[in-house]
């Protein structure tokens, strides 16, 4: 038997589903409809409208994958509808289940200028506040046919392994097969619109939501189901609109009952999270963009209430390029304080993979654009779904102006719940910034009652603090907030039962929850995600393809600026602000972490391709510069721009080579084996290709447990649960294939070459050592084509480490190697950028790459009373979804195990790795344009200044986790040295600050402190 609650809240979905909402466009008229298939690409607006359209109707099917299709609708309004508010219902078929993740359209009016989105819940359209009967009404779809790559996720297995993710063949050679439309469509009136009906809808959701949170035995959940039930019997289903307001007045009291003055305070922000891509093509989030901001626009004119964040420069800088009309909208919004940019980043990169110069490049080209479009110093970073941050973060954050940091991602943990939604994030170097996790857990509310009440309950600091945030409105292309939810949050804004909801700005919510809450609790150290783990390996190229623009970027500006200072050379200012900003597009967090479909993939590694030919003939141009006249002995200058010397070469200068040495030691074959040895190490490859021995001269001291061999391909299988491209889940571990089969071990080219096969895959490593190095070099060329697959590279270790040592963006972080704590064991596999190092007190190793993130160091105790800690690189993956040709082909890279090694070893070879010597023809020696005289101190960035007044700009930073002094060297007669911020500003008089003296720029810096100088050169 049903109780009655139960049969009152039946009745009220029936009743609502079925007659209520229809009711609110209860009468309508057919419109006249015209369809223009484009053959190819996105065309220009202009070329939309002056198309040749054929007459379609509802439930004509339209839309082969990414494909685009015109519509032209047109009516006239009837008499009887003179004075009424009159709307289009627009349905062009999508599904109302995955708004953002399938066609959307954008309406224009007939002189071309953007009205709003059409998407799955929002088909509506404004046509004339008070109709004129009559009146003709003429307006153009621009409809996206975007194929549903993933229904609601993975984790319910409704997503398929599927070649759409790839570029259409129909989008280059128009009529081509397979292109079978996608959708039909459904609905294409014009109606009138009922205010008091819509106003019924929402006070009947509002309380119905709220009541089935309530628990059972309030009286105010029972007085609500009362008001209800009373409501329903008030409706005349047969005459909805002429009954709505009788129903309302039944509501009234119970919507007018206040909330207690001590309940929970939800700062509801309008959001719109636009993956700047994903499961859709960049070309496609230009439009999505263009869509999401038409329709924020069109619900601020109507809301004067309604505050809506944009967190991403990118993207208003394509609206400002393409669809300037729409972008004048959004300046004009951000005056009246309605639209509020927001998250002072270029996009929401990855914080784990990207570089630590290029995170600060991504918060100056941010902040300089919200500076100069706006006129806005944006004050937070709005990060919600990027998978997992760096210890780095709060400095960089403070370095750039910004008080605040706002992520949600974290509740994606699956070992351990967070234990905070409102606290202070503390990084390496002990900058403390105030920080929110939304205890909505989305991203994406829509301010249901089933949300709001999610966050009371969930939220951790009930104790200390009594408000929180939650972002609402639909993302990727879902077109952001709707009118409905703005109903929803006025009047959840004062309702006894409920949180108070306010519609806020984030610097509004987090200036409060910090008066409220100053001494909330203290989180030291990165934020890792116990989910996305695959993120570190996915897509090779793409990760290759960053790495390597990173260096080169850092390469173009040092020689640019040393040949500008010392030449005369012109500076590309153009050709670098460019590139910066296409590399940092390139690091959003679905793009670079290898986790959008094939498209964007293939698109990137083009990209990367023109960018390192770009920025080697930059490089090479202005080291010809340099190098002066060539020489009749043919010698060379070697330039270096690693911040370590080698070779004779200073850190980030150029030496004259007349004669070059041997590369590298030549192996000896001894009893079946080859040894390389250069005095300092010796290396023993036996016949399989293995490194059985890794032996440090110096330290008397083997680095490989007994028995054990180093650089051992391992294969794993690797089928996550869910989210393939995603996540390495432990159990992958428990199954593994030691590849020790080697097709052949030879000595070539002083060094030894290994060539393996297995499954379909084939892989020749090269494996040398340079005199006067302990870095044992690994070339690799893998032609990977396994499915579903995990190739890993393990260095065990005779050493007890109890923690390990990971390069991260400015500085290094040490995590556990043991499993003590459930947070420890979900590190199963961690971030590294140029190099992991484990060792004792007296003696370490580390393993160095070029291009290699994922790593996992595990321990065992031997029979011997030994430790052996392995230390594994996580090579390739082969996930199939979403893009199922993942890494399929070859691919080279390189890592390195550096043997006897300290951390202060391991940075500089993971440099040297990373930025190899380059050779021109020429007889001049480079002095360095800047130097430092500490070991700790590295410079990372050598540029002119951005305002283009010829001053040099100098980045650096304590590398080694102590407190350091140094004496900054220019190469040039400098007027005065001053510590800016990362926007090249002078920082606060509080601020530490440069003294300039005779000799140079006296520097003083806390353990891992960034800082940037900037040098005024002496004039005339």
């Amino acid at each position: 038997m049903h109780s009655d609650r139960d049969i009152v809240e039946r009745r009220l979905r029936r009743v609502l589903d079925e007659r209520i909402r229809p009711a609110v466009h209860a009468v309508s008229v057919p419109l006249e409809v015209g369809v223009w298939q484009v053959p190819g690409e996105p065309v220009p607006v202009a070329e939309g409208l002056a198309a040749d359209y054929r007459p379609t109707e509802a439930g004509a099917h339209w839309g082969p994958a990414w494909t685009t299709s015109w519509f032209r609708l047109s009516g006239r309004v009837p008499e009887e509808w003179a004075g009424r508010r009159v709307e289009a219902v627009v349905d062009l078929g999508f599904d109302p289940s995955e708004p953002g993740f399938s066609a959307e359209g954008l309406v224009y009016r007939p002189d071309g200028t953007a009205v709003k989105a059409l998407n799955p819940r929002n088909a509506w359209l404004p046509v004339a506040e008070q109709a004129t009967g009559g009146k003709e009404f003429t307006c153009y779809v621009e409809a996206a046919a975007n194929p549903l790559v993933m229904h609601s996720g993975p984790e319910d297995h409704s997503y398929a392994i599927t070649p759409v993710g790839a570029r259409a063949p129909w989008l280059d050679e128009p009529g081509a097969s397979g292109g079978e439309p996608l959708y039909r469509l459904r609905r294409l009136d014009l109606a009138v619109f009922d205010a008091e009906v819509y106003e019924l809808v929402h006070d009947m959701e509002v309380l119905d939501q709220l009541m089935r949170e309530l628990p059972e035995q309030s009286p105010r959940r029972w007085q609500i189901l009362r008001s209800l039930s009373n409501a329903l019997d008030a409706v005349d289903l047969q005459d909805i609109g002429g009954t709505a307001t009788a129903a309302r007045a039944v509501l009234a009291p119970a919507l007018a009952s206040p909330a207690a003055a001590g309940e929970h305070r939800v700062s509801a922000i309008g959001h719109a999270h636009i993956d700047t891509a994903w499961l859709w093509p960049l070309r496609e989030t230009v439009r999505k963009v263009a869509r999401t901001v038409s329709n924020v626009t069109q619900l601020m004119d109507e809301h004067p209430e309604f505050r809506f964040v944009m967190s991403q420069a990118q993207q208003l800088a394509w609206l400002k390029e393409h669809r300037p009309e729409v972008y004048e909208r959004a300046q004009e919004k951000a005056k009246t304080g309605q639209f509020v940019p927001t998250g002072s980043l270029w996009v929401e990169p990855d914080t784990n993979i990207t570089g630590g110069e290029a995170l600060a490049r991504q918060f100056i080209h941010g902040k300089r654009f919200y500076l100069e479009e706006f006129g806005v110093e944006t004050e937070d970073m709005w990060l919600p779904d990027t998978f997992g941050y760096n210890a780095a973060m709060p400095q960089l954050m403070k370095l750039a102006g910004v008080r605040w940091f706002l992520t949600q991602k974290i509740s994606w943990n699956t070992t351990n719940k967070f234990p905070h939604h409102t606290f202070w994030w503390e990084g390496i170097d002990g900058t403390r910034i105030f920080s929110h996790f939304p205890p909505v857990d989305t991203y994406n509310s829509d301010l249901s009652g089933a949300e709001v009440a999610h966050s009371v309950r969930n939220f951790q600091d009930k104790g200390g603090a009594n408000r929180s945030l939650a972002p609402f409105g639909y993302g990727d292309g879902g077109g952001g907030p709707t009118r409905e939810m703005l109903a929803r949050a006025g009047r959840l804004a004062d309702l006894e039962g409920s949180a108070r909801v306010a519609i806020e700005k984030p610097g509004d919510f987090f200036a409060k929850a910090l008066e409220e809450y100053p001494d909330a609790p203290v989180w030291v150290g990165e934020l890792y995600l116990e989910f996305h783990r695959g993120t570190l390996t996915s897509q090779i190229a793409t990760k290759q393809g960053n790495r390597r623009s990173e260096h080169l970027l850092r390469e173009a500006e040092l020689w640019a600026a040393t040949a500008a200072l010392r030449t005369g050379a012109e500076y590309p200012y153009e050709a670098l602000d460019r590139l910066w900003k296409t590399v940092l597009l390139h690091q959003f967090h679905d793009i670079l972490p290898g986790t959008s479909i094939a498209w964007v993939h293939r698109e990137a590694e083009q990209t990367y391709r023109q960018i390192g030919a770009e920025l080697r003939e930059l490089i090479t141009s202005a080291q010809t510069a340099l190098a002066g006249p060539a020489a009749a002995d043919g010698s060379e200058v070697v330039f270096n721009a690693a911040p370590h010397a080698r070779g004779g070469a200073a850190a980030l200068g150029g030496t004259v080579r007349t004669r070059r040495e041997p590369a590298t030691v030549a192996p000896v074959a001894q009893h079946g084996d080859h040894v390389l040895d250069n005095g300092l190490v010796r290396v023993v490859v036996d016949g399989r290709g293995l490194v059985t021995s890794a032996y440090d001269i110096e330290a008397d001291r083997e680095a490989l447990p007994p028995g054990g061999v180093a650089n051992l391909l391992q294969l794993h299988q690797d089928f996550p649960n869910q989210w393939d491209a995603w996540d390495v889940d432990a159990f992958y571990r428990n199954t593994v294939t030691d590849l020790t089969d080697a097709e052949s071990v030879t000595a070539v080219d002083g060094a030894v070459k290994v060539v393996r096969a297995f499954g379909a895959s084939r892989v020749e490593q090269t494996l040398s050592l340079a005199p006067g190095t302990r870095r044992l070099d690994v070339e690799t060329v893998l032609d990977w084509h396994e499915t579903e697959k995990m190739l890993k590279a393990a260095f065990p270790l005779d050493v007890r480490a109890s923690h390990s040592t990971a390069q991260v963006p400015f500085g290094h972080v040490e995590r556990p190697t043991h499993t003590n704590t459930s947070w420890d064991a979900a590190k199963f596999e961690v971030c590294a950028h140029r190099f992991l190092h484990v060792g004792e007190r007296d003696w370490g190793a580390a393993l160095v790459n070029d291009s290699t993130y994922g790593h996992d160091v595990t321990r065992d105790v031997r029979e011997d009373g030994g430790t052996t800690t392995t230390v594994r690189l996580s090579l390739a993956r082969a996930p199939r979804f979403p893009d199922p040709d993942t890494d399929q082909g070859t691919h080279r890279l390189r890592y390195a195990l550096v043997i006897g090694a300290g951390v202060e070893d391991a940075i500089r070879e993971g440099y040297h790795l990373n930025l190899p010597e380059r050779t021109v023809p020429g007889s001049a020696e480079v002095a360095p344009l800047v130097s430092v005289d500490s070991p700790a101190v590295v410079v990372e960035t050598v540029k002119l200044a951005d305002d283009r007044s010829g001053d040099v700009v100098v980045r650096l930073y304590e590398s080694h986790g102590g407190r350091a002094t140094a004496l900054l060297t220019p190469g040039f007669r400098i007027a005065s040295a001053t510590a800016t911020d990362l926007l090249e500003r002078p920082r606060a008089a509080d601020e530490p600050s440069c003294a300039v003296t005779a000799d140079g720029v006296r520097l003083r810096l806390r353990p891992f402190q960034i800082l940037t100088v900037r040098l005024v050169p002496e004039r005339g």
